[in-house]
């Protein structure tokens, strides 16, 4: 028989696609016609749910090559020699909005990398930015909740993104970057990549150093305007795939380099903001960008369900020589990212494709929904036992640490950790030329417009002070664009903080 036969999921040749079996041609559709029973049954279940944060996005497949030696930092295998390459697979994605939003969107953009090491997958799950709008996992949900929509009308809400941003200061460095012309990249292929987070690295010697992980991009940067990101998002919601999917065909493969910053116990211990505080960045001055290697995307997946929308990525998959730190937001993430994909993939997802270690896996799980654990056959599901030879290995004991206190407390996690502005103060007047600050300004104005309701001029209030206290002049652009009356004499670094304290302002329009 041929192999081009139509059959149905168990194989069962069949001939009749388009037509239900029916009692004569008018009657009514007969239940036996089990070809109808199954094309629907499955099409209804053809769906997984999406994403809550990170549902739009794409992915590609590539290499990463190992180009400086960083083998005093960390016993990762994959470091060891340089020309060390692997396989990986990685996902860009908008954060906020639904699978079927468009790629242009004021958004940070998610930055994922999959690396399919010897020594198991390491999944490096980060954003375009180097900062986050808050720094302890339990304020998560509710502020990706003011990112989503009102439970009464299903729409966006500016009133609700800024009522939390003002009454969390933190965020202020993510907003300033997110307000800029960068939360608009032109696609993925010319946007930096983050790990944002501090990891660590531990070398053979059981030395151990605190981390930063930077993927900076080869195409040069590359941003749209507001007009332009408003446009687009009409004319083609899905650049961005567009973008990638077309230049990876045509030949032209997008590359990263990826650089670490490396920060030593003592330095953390005397850095004058907490090293492990993902709303900081590390400055390039004090602990400059050292080269690791080149990430190239040279592979489109054949099929982007089952490679894209399945994947999964965790930090919590780390590989010996590369850990944790006491970031706060990160200790969140090792067990929320992981538990998610339990629930929208399944308990097995990582036995898919995408997800599946091409080397060696050898553990104790077994079964659950979709498991295939026909390579164990009868080898026993419990340890330990009489009858296979795993073992555990001494060289992949967890870092042995002091902690720095036994106290145990719901800690204010900005007590002695309370600058909120002298990074975005500095992201402001440092890091940005005249046009991208007028961008800036411009799109915050836009953005709090949109601020309605009873609690409008309180909300104002509160996120100008911010704005103020970040740089006079951010804060008297953005007042004077709001049409927001302020005596400019009594405007000076010597009397902002109390004038601020104490003043009203009073919105105009």
């Amino acid at each position: 028989m041929s192999n081009n036969k139509l059959t149905n999921s168990a194989g069962i040749p069949y001939y009749e696609h388009e037509d239900s079996q029916t009692a004569g041609p008018r009657g009514p559709v007969l239940l036996q016609d089990f070809i109808l029973q199954e094309n629907l049954a499955h099409f209804v279940r053809e769906r997984i749910p999406e994403r809550v944060v990170h549902a739009k996005g794409t992915g590609a497949y590539g290499t990463f090559t190992v180009t400086h030696d960083i083998s005093n930092y960390t016993k990762a295998k994959l470091f060891s020699t340089v020309g060390n390459s692997c396989k990986i697979f990685t996902r860009f994605s908008t954060v906020g909005g639904e699978k079927g939003s468009a790629d242009t969107e004021r958004d940070p953009r998610g930055f994922a990398v999959k690396f399919y090491t010897e020594e198991g997958n390491w999944d490096l799950v980060g954003n375009n930015t180097p900062v986050f709008f808050i720094k302890d996992a339990k304020k998560f949900p509710d502020f990706i909740h003011t990112q989503k929509r009102l439970p009464k009308t299903n729409l966006k809400s500016a009133t609700m993104m800024w009522d939390f941003w003002s009454f969390n200061p933190e965020s202020l460095h993510q907003v300033l970057i997110l307000m800029s012309d960068r939360g608009t990249p032109h696609g993925y292929r010319h946007m930096h990549g983050f790990g944002s987070h501090t990891f660590s690295m531990i070398n053979a010697a059981n030395e151990r150093v605190w981390v930063k992980f930077h993927f900076k991009t080869k195409q040069s940067i590359k941003n749209f305007n507001q007009d332009e990101a408003v446009k687009l998002k009409g004319e083609n919601p899905d650049f961005a795939q567009e973008d990638l999917m077309n230049a990876i065909e045509a030949g032209d493969f997008p590359k990263w380099t990826l650089y670490i910053q490396v920060m030593t116990d003592e330095q953390a211990k005397e850095f004058r903001w907490n090293p492990f505080d993902v709303t900081k960045v590390w400055f390039h001055d004090e602990f400059p960008l050292i080269e690791v290697g080149e990430m190239e995307l040279n592979e489109i997946p054949v099929n982007y369900f089952a490679h894209v929308e399945q994947s999964t990525f965790s930090p919590s998959n780390l590989v010996n020589g590369i850990s944790f730190s006491p970031d706060k937001m990160l200790q969140g993430r090792l067990f929320s990212y992981a538990d998610a994909h339990r629930y929208r993939v399944g308990a097995n997802s990582h036995l898919l494709e995408v997800n599946r270690c091409p080397f060696v896996v050898n553990n104790y799980q077994r079964d659950g929904a979709m498991a295939d654990s026909s390579q164990y056959k009868d080898a026993p599901n419990y340890y330990p036992n009489s009858f296979d030879e795993i073992k555990p290995i001494s060289d992949f004991k967890n870092f042995e640490e002091d902690l720095d206190s036994t106290h145990v407390s719901h800690f204010n996690r900005n007590e002695n950790d309370d600058d909120h502005y002298t990074q975005p103060g500095l992201l402001y007047t440092k890091a940005m030329n005249d046009h991208d600050r007028q961008n800036l300004v411009n799109n915050i104005i836009s953005s709090m417009k949109g601020i309605a309701g009873p609690k409008r001029d309180e909300i104002i209030n509160r996120q100008l002070c911010h704005f103020f206290r970040a740089n006079i002049e951010l804060g008297m652009k953005i007042a004077m664009g709001l049409q927001i009356n302020i005596d400019a004499n009594m405007m000076s670094h010597s009397t902002i903080e109390p004038f601020i304290s104490i003043i009203h302002f009073k919105v105009a329009w």
